[in-house]
């Protein structure tokens, strides 16, 4: 069994926003805070035993949350570069929680059902929506040295892949890449007017109402 005082969390804020287009996706507003902070919210009150915050670019203040701040100085080699950064800061720890910082509707109980899932230093378990693995996802010690190794924009997706899966609503685990994600996460909660445009019309809508 693994448990949170024996695991880093390992959250990852270093990507480069290419599919967002503009600005700092992190620090979009979402509800009554940016849209990094959800999953840090939601996960505070779990006693980890380190909190890890791999960055790059960003203006929000991860160690005034209690975030051992690891700067990615350069995002272009891929989210499993700064995998590899926060993994590399949690030697001595019995196990890692990697989470995404833009999944801001991730849950504390999901990630207790994750551990309670865990065998053991080699544990690799995933969430799911049921139908692709995903983050977060808990790897025991055996498996540093290989996500430490891992190269490209995959993170740990091979390895994921073929580790124990546990199933989440997919509502609590939407992933932010794009404006459209936000927006459409905005309008979920009824915020249709918190600070992106209008979604620009498509050809097939501009002929549909022609």
């Amino acid at each position: 069994m693994i448990t949170p005082d024996q695991t880093a969390l390992v959250l990852l804020a270093a990507g480069r926003s290419r599919r967002f287009n503009d600005g700092d996706k992190l620090a979009e507003p979402f509800l009554d805070k940016p849209l990094a902070y959800h999953v840090v919210t939601a996960l505070e009150r779990v006693p980890f035993r380190a909190r890890i915050a791999v960055v790059s670019g960003t203006a929000l203040d991860f160690a005034a949350l209690g975030y051992d701040v690891v700067e990615n100085p350069d995002p272009a080699l891929g989210q499993a570069h700064s995998l590899g950064f926060g993994v590399a800061q949690a030697l001595g720890c019995e196990a890692v929680l990697v989470a995404l910082a833009d999944m801001p509707r991730v849950t504390a109980a999901h990630v207790h059902r994750l551990m309670d899932a865990a065998d053991g230093p080699a544990t690799i378990v995933a969430s799911s929506d049921g139908v692709q693995p995903m983050p977060p996802a808990l790897f025991g010690k055996d498996q540093f040295p290989a996500l430490m190794q891992l190269e490209g924009d995959h993170g740990a997706r091979e390895l994921i892949m073929r580790g124990h899966h546990v199933i989440a609503p997919p509502s609590e685990l939407v992933d932010i890449d794009t404006q459209a994600d936000l927006r459409a996460l905005r309008e979920r909660y009824g915020l249709r007017t918190d600070g992106l445009p209008p979604a620009p019309v498509t050809r097939d809508e501009a002929r549909r109402s022609d």
